[in-house]
């Protein structure tokens, strides 16, 4: 099992129970799952390059990406109805952990002038989007083999509805903040 999820299990949500006055500690915040998304634009014109971004992302989440497929035909940018345009994975339960267990030890420290992730990128619901321009900053990609840099984004969704008690959540599980602008000024 994971061991941020054992750790969260018996010690982070009784902590954020009693922070948040739940008597019950199965009341407390969790995180429900974590999407990542890739957009893969130049698939319309080599569709080499979404076998080579699937790849990468199979390897990064351990789970194959479902293919997202355009909604509709734009001309200027030579794209039809139906065409492959992106990447998504769904991470929930053990897999959920065990991603955010690398991210935050071993892929967000990679980098370069790391200082933390913004504490303003959260939808007012509760849920986190972090945005990485690169996807050689996991360990699990083999740096001969990636033709081009793709970005994503990564969405941690939680059920804590505001986004403090979600701040508090993902602080607890290691996500490394920056403090918010609004806190600096």
């Amino acid at each position: 099992m994971a061991n941020l999820l054992v750790a969260y299990r018996e010690e982070i949500r009784k902590k954020l129970a009693e922070q948040y006055g739940h008597k019950n500690p199965l009341a407390a915040p969790r995180m429900l799952k974590i999407v990542l998304n890739m957009g893969v634009g130049e698939a319309t014109q080599n569709a080499k390059e979404m076998d080579a971004a699937s790849e990468q992302l199979a390897a990064i989440t351990g789970q194959k990406p479902a293919i997202r497929r355009a909604k509709k035909s734009i001309s200027n940018f030579k794209l039809r109805k139906g065409m492959p345009v992106g990447l998504k994975v769904t991470l929930r339960g053990r897999r959920m952990y065990e991603f955010m267990e690398r991210m935050v030890r071993y892929a967000l420290p990679r980098i370069r002038d790391f200082r933390g992730v913004s504490a303003d990128s959260f939808d007012g619901r509760g849920n986190y989007t972090l945005g990485l321009n690169d996807q050689m900053i996991f360990p699990e990609i083999d740096f001969d083999k990636v033709d081009k840099m793709r970005g994503m984004d990564i969405t941690f969704v939680t059920n804590a509805g505001q986004d403090e008690p979600a701040r508090s959540l993902l602080a607890a599980l290691g996500m490394p903040f920056t403090r918010a602008r609004k806190e600096e000024k």
